[in-house]
């Protein structure tokens, strides 16, 4: 009797580990990855590839559940993906959608054009190098207000560029990130945050009106009504104006049905207007351009 009682006692923790087990799977629901992110199938056509920064720009089918047919630039983790792929081959990947990163793992490359002359990526672009004179840039901020670029002369000022519609965590709601962080770090140093300024600008002039960036800035200091934006303005602009700021700073980026591809910039200028450093993807911390400011306006 014992001994049938024992092993019924086995086979009911058994099946209670079984059971267990499967709450825990289906837990993580359809693309739930293993580190809480999602994952979504993609398949599409490589348009060009930045081995330096492991991205490729992508133009993919409709990814079901989360993202219509379009262009857009992915980073891949595997970096020997970059000695074989090219403009012109298929594609087929995991896309990982993780807190404040997005990423292509377990991509399967097929052989395409291997001669297209569209292989060079947008980041490639030409920027502006170290003491290059920045241009007066003519801009309206969050409050509607007419800003020029000169007027931060005499401060160390930090400037890049986002749209507010930005669907992928590493771009543009990073960069706001970085920008709040980097705040909260001058805002440690008074005298330093005297000599300072934060502006992210909008490449998505036609969507992102004052008030749609009045309300963007103030949710990402989390300041909210409180908010003045003395400390880190963002703004808009003439679209012609915009991308010849961005295009100043070697930044691209085109239209692609509702969302726009772009690459990423991030400037610091000195205070005397003209460029100390420019970060050209979105590797960079925040710390570190806190250090980079302080140095500059030491050597000022």
């Amino acid at each position: 009797m014992n001994s049938d009682k024992s092993l019924h006692g086995r086979r009911r923790r058994a099946r209670l580990r079984a059971f267990l087990i499967c709450l825990a799977l289906q837990g993580c629901g359809a693309g739930q990855s293993e580190q809480g992110g999602q994952r979504f199938e993609l398949k599409g056509k490589v348009v060009s590839v930045d081995k330096a920064h492991q991205q490729l720009v992508i133009e993919h089918e409709e990814i079901p559940g989360f993202m219509e047919a379009m262009t857009m630039s992915f980073t891949v983790k595997e970096r020997d993906v970059f000695g074989v792929v090219a403009a012109g081959d298929r594609i087929q990947a995991t896309l990982v959608i993780a807190d404040r990163h997005s990423w292509l793992e377990n991509p399967v490359i097929t052989k395409g054009g291997a001669g297209d002359s569209s292989s060079s990526h947008a980041d490639d672009a030409a920027q502006p190098q170290a003491g290059a004179e920045v241009p007066d840039f003519a801009l309206v901020n969050q409050d509607g207000h007419a800003i020029r670029l000169r007027q931060y002369r005499g401060r160390a000022l930090l400037v890049t560029f986002i749209y507010t519609r930005c669907p992928l965590p590493d771009y543009c709601t990073l960069m706001s990130t970085n920008f709040a962080e980097t705040e909260r770090e001058l805002s440690k140093n008074p005298s330093l945050q005297q000599k300072t300024h934060l502006l992210s600008v909008s490449i998505d002039p036609a969507y992102d009106t004052p008030k749609v960036l009045r309300s963007y800035g103030a949710s990402h200091t989390e300041r909210y009504a409180d908010e003045k934006f003395d400390r880190w303005e963002f703004a808009t602009g003439e679209p012609g104006e915009i991308k010849r700021m961005a295009s100043f700073f070697g930044l691209t980026y085109f239209d692609e049905k509702d969302q726009i591809v772009h690459s990423l910039r991030t400037a610091i200028v000195g205070p005397d207007g003209r460029v100390h450093k420019i970060y050209r993807g979105n590797d960079w911390k925040p710390a570190e351009v806190v250090r980079e400011m302080q140095t500059l306006l030491n050597q000022s």
